[in-house]
């Protein structure tokens, strides 16, 4: 595939960089990593630089309203190749003046170093894996960090006056009980993060979680404990002024992640990296999952793509649906609408009367939106929105 395909009318687009680096690799994870080694660490940098290079002709129109800096663990890797790296990008686009631009970062690898260095790159906000506050549920998922190195990250935070951090917490995790989620209820209120993703643990195929839980399956918590956590955190964050915006999502006023809700709303954007994914209008597309192919792809001055698909306007349509019932604000009828050309409420006609009928779908006029037996619900709503 070349840019030439990617003829967009679209100004505004936003950058995924994929940095597949670790310390360790945790026991739930089946993304595209690899352990740190400098001098992969060094080629991969150098494979970026060229691969901005060859977007920089597509993305001398655009707008970028927001970059985020994903792996891996960004913050493993020393912070001047990000650094060199962002403002080696900054050259080659037009950065909108409210730009969101985050990076992810592990409690254990940051430091006062690298978060000056960050700064320095423009970075104006950060994403936290803490997935715990319990140090025996940290470990037995496999993460080399501990509660007080979450505690030492913030007061890092505090220190620089950035309000603007975000947590990675997650559910359903091995020997996790109720009480644990009352601590971390207790810990988000000290530390005031300005959002929260709570996740619950999914078991991938080929992780070492896949065989912890074959194994041990009755350390974990069940479906009914996992959603009694799940409301609890609903309830309790509520009372802390987060707005559940999206089913895992949770922000305080003005606070939302720019980036994910573009993801949600089909927006454009280009991945950056091994293994990164791209969407523009109705195609998506995927860069190489191997440092080899990725590397020697950009060494021959080619794009790293291994292949893409071109969407049809159905297949948009019930993607549209599928992401956006994901948020509060659901699906803007007169959006989706204008968007497809369609009249969405006789497109979807059964599967919203369904919906509605069995009290997991709201229609406003306005918009179509879950309700909070929806939200719980939404895997089995959005299998009715897949037109075939």
């Amino acid at each position: 595939m070349n840019l030439n395909l990617l003829n967009t009318n679209k100004k505004d687009i936003s950058i995924y960089i994929h940095i597949p680096f670790c310390e360790s690799r945790c026991y739930y994870c089946d993304f595209y990593s690899s352990l740190l080694n400098e001098e992969v660490v060094e080629n991969y940098f150098l494979a970026l630089n060229k691969e901005i290079d060859l977007y920089s002709d597509f993305l001398k129109d655009k707008e970028v309203v927001s970059i985020f800096i994903g792996g891996g663990t960004p913050s493993a890797i020393d912070s001047k190749y990000i650094l060199d790296l962002l403002n080696k990008l900054y050259k080659v686009i037009n950065l909108s003046h409210d730009a969101e631009i985050t990076i992810e970062v592990n409690p254990n690898s940051l430091n006062e170093e690298k978060l000056k260095d960050y700064l320095l790159a423009k970075i104006n906000r950060f994403s936290m894996g803490a997935q715990s506050f319990n140090n025996n549920i940290l470990k037995s998922i496999g993460r080399v960090h501990k509660k007080d190195d979450i505690l030492k990250a913030i007061n890092l935070f505090k220190k620089y006056n950035i309000k603007n951090f975000s947590f990675d917490l997650m559910l359903a995790l091995p020997y996790q009980k109720f009480s644990d989620i009352e601590e971390s209820i207790k810990y988000i209120k000290e530390l005031n993060p300005s959002h929260i993703s709570y996740y619950s643990l999914i078991i991938e195929e080929n992780t070492l979680m896949e065989k912890l839980y074959s194994n041990k399956f009755d350390i974990f918590p069940n479906e009914d404990e996992d959603r009694k956590m799940y409301h609890y955190i609903v309830k309790e964050l509520e009372k802390l002024n987060y707005n559940q915006y999206e089913i895992s999502n949770f922000a305080k006023k003005d606070m939302y992640s720019k980036h994910n809700l573009r993801y949600w709303h089909l927006d454009n954007y280009i991945g950056l990296g091994a293994s990164s994914h791209s969407n523009i209008d109705n195609i998506r597309y995927y860069n190489h999952n191997n440092f080899k192919d990725y590397i020697d792809n950009l060494e021959d001055l080619k794009l790293p793509i291994l292949d893409y698909e071109t969407l049809s306007k159905k297949d948009r349509i019930n993607e549209y649906m599928i992401m956006g019932l994901r948020t509060n604000r659901g699906i803007n009828i007169k959006d989706i609408n204008l968007r497809y050309n369609i009249d969405v409420e006789n497109y979807y006609k059964k599967e919203i009367e369904k919906n509605i009928k069995n009290n997991l779908l709201i229609n406003s006029g306005k918009n179509l939106y879950l309700t909070k037996k929806g939200f719980d619900l939404s895997n089995l709503v959005e299998l009715d929105f897949i037109q075939l």
